[in-house]
Order: structure tokens, then sequence, then C-alpha cells
């Protein structure tokens, strides 16, 4: 087997992570390296978020539903568009979630590993910690 065919083996999915709040996302951060991912990238903001989305490969997002005073709707609508998968986190219930995606996997704070783990399988398949 060549080398490429290896890494491509072991490779992670890369997923972003949009949240404004840092112990939450430094959280997710650790618990998606536990459960076998790779980070593409954090933002706290939808304009690096999305100027990110625009230059780099991902496989999907966890994403804020409330940063600030700002709404994830356009970060949804360019995943959405990418037909990458993407999770909410919220606190606030399914409530915050914007209406066109009513249908998507919720991560409801406070959250464990294992709840995370829990949707991510349901999104992504396998997961391993």
């Amino acid at each position: 087997m060549t080398l490429a065919l290896q890494a491509a083996k072991v490779s992670r999915p890369r997923i972003l992570i949009v949240e404004d709040e840092p112990f939450i996302a430094l959280s997710l951060v650790d618990a998606l390296f536990e459960l076998g991912f790779s980070i593409a990238g954090c933002f706290g903001d939808i304009a690096s978020a999305i100027e990110f989305i625009g230059r780099e490969q991902i496989d999907g997002a966890l994403l804020d539903v409330n940063l600030g005073s700002q709404k994830i709707d356009p970060v949804a609508d360019l995943l959405a568009r990418r037909a990458c998968p993407f999770i909410f986190t919220t606190g606030y219930g399914r409530s915050g979630i914007p209406s066109a995606y009513a249908d998507r996997a919720v991560l409801q704070k406070p959250f464990g590993i294992d709840d995370l783990a829990g949707v991510l399988e349901a999104e992504f398949g396998a997961v391993g910690h």
C-alpha cells in the first residue's frame, strides 16, 4: 500500500466550529479530537467563518445558533448550498433554529462527550473514543 493510500485511510474528517463562547469552543475542539475528528478551524463570528469556508475544504460543521447579536443563518445557507453537513449547537432548544433547517441535528447545551458522539455518529457514521 502506498503512503498516500495509508494517509487517506487514516485521515480524520475535518470539522469547522463556529462558536463565540471560548470555553465551549475549546471543549468542542478537545472532544472532537478525542472522537477522531480533525479541527478544520474555529471561529467566533460569521464573517470569519464564511471567509474560511470560501477557501477551505471541510467535511462538516458545528454551528452555534447565536453568535452574540448575529444569527448563524448565512453560514448555514452557505454550507447547505455546498451540501456540507452541519449540526446546530444551542442552549435554547429548537426554537432558535433557522426555520429552513428545522430538520437538522441539534446538540443541546450543556452537553457531554457522549451527547456529542451521538449526534456526530448520526450525521457522519461511526465515531470512536
